[in-house]
């Protein structure tokens, strides 16, 4: 019972702290989801070379897409001219971070990791977009890709004004993408804070840190797949139980980054030599990161109560903002799933 207890306390502990910032992360995200569209995106990286990676990749960080048009759009930014170097980097840059994570890293985590993880984001970015276009030269690739449905990513000529499509797709389409896995990653955080000891990293992993904790994350991040947002209380939860910030950091960018589905997209129409040198610049730009973390700027360690943010907001804002955020969380949720339902209904007839 006390084992219940202290779970659905740190649920909610961990909840309530990233909440107002989480809120405030999905109406920047809709705005922007208004004010950049993918067009936008296609007509500025058109051109091959070093600075359509570095635009690729600056593009990618904000950029508020949802998880099933960043694929599409990387894709489609290739078919209409841009290098496979620009389609890698924006592919890698876009799922690592975003201002709802930037938001939440900060709030749980402080705003030195917030500021570091855009930038090993744009770092990894421009090391796999140069990587790629190292091994592929100037090959060009026909091949169709899927073809992303939801409102952000079509080019009708939409018929709300734009503050409706901004919180719509801030407040209910983005929500629908990472809803699930956001509460899967609230009850993973839990259920560490809950059931692994105050020591077991430091006991087990060299103390937490160094280059066994960092492989360890590696492994663990690159084949399953965690949206930026969601691994963040994971990642905390690791963390308080002795993990180093820089091993944590491992994880915060290789789960995001190397989901199944981009290398299977990049195999498919970049070719698998892109595939690999994507999936290298993932390893070496993450374990560079860890290093960078634990031996420069955290070298006493990292105290999330001093760092993480949280406390400077009034008990009664985080509350209301935690049951806000469970009421969007939910609608999103059930709202993917009807639209689900509906497209096997539609499909069986």
């Amino acid at each position: 019972m006390t084992f219940l207890v202290d779970l659905i306390v740190d649920f909610w502990q961990t909840l309530s702290e990233m909440s107002p910032y989480l809120l405030l992360g999905f109406l920047v995200a809709g705005l922007l989801s208004v004010w950049i569209s993918p067009a936008a995106v296609e007509r500025h990286l058109g051109n091959r070379g070093f600075w359509s990676i570095l635009k690729a990749s600056l593009f990618g960080i904000p950029l508020p897409l949802c998880s099933c048009g960043v694929i599409p759009v990387s894709m489609s930014l290739h078919k209409h001219g841009a290098g496979k170097g620009a389609t890698a980097s924006f592919l890698l840059s876009t799922p690592q971070t975003g201002v709802d994570s930037i938001l939440v890293t900060y709030s749980l985590m402080g705003p030195t990791l917030a500021i570091f993880r855009p930038l090993a984001a744009l770092a990894t970015g421009l090391l796999g977009g140069s990587l790629v276009e190292l091994v592929e030269k100037n090959n060009t690739s026909s091949k169709k890709t899927n073809v992303c449905n939801d409102d952000c990513c079509s080019t009708e000529k939409p018929k709300a004004n734009w503050f409706v499509r901004a919180m719509r797709h801030g407040f209910v389409t983005l929500p629908a993408d990472i809803g699930r896995s956001m509460l899967i990653g609230l009850a993973i955080a839990a259920l560490i804070s809950a059931a692994v000891p105050d020591d077991f990293f430091a006991s087990y992993l060299a103390g937490g840190g160094g280059l066994i904790a960092m492989l360890v994350m590696l492994a663990t991040g690159i084949p399953v797949y965690v949206c930026a947002t969601a691994s963040v209380p994971v990642a905390v939860a690791l963390m308080a139980k002795g993990l180093s910030p820089g091993a944590a950091m491992v994880f915060l960018m290789t789960g995001p980054a190397t989901n199944a589905a981009a290398l299977a997209t990049l195999w498919g129409t970049l070719g698998k030599r892109s595939a690999i040198a994507y999936l290298v610049s993932v390893v070496v730009c993450a374990l560079a990161s860890g290093v960078i973390i634990d031996q420069f700027i955290f070298v006493g360690g990292f105290d999330p109560d001093i760092h993480a943010h949280h406390t400077m907001l009034p008990q009664g804002l985080t509350t209301v903002s935690a049951v806000a955020l469970l009421g969007v969380l939910g609608f999103g949720i059930y709202r993917k799933h009807k639209n689900n339902l509906n497209n096997i209904t539609v499909n069986s007839h």
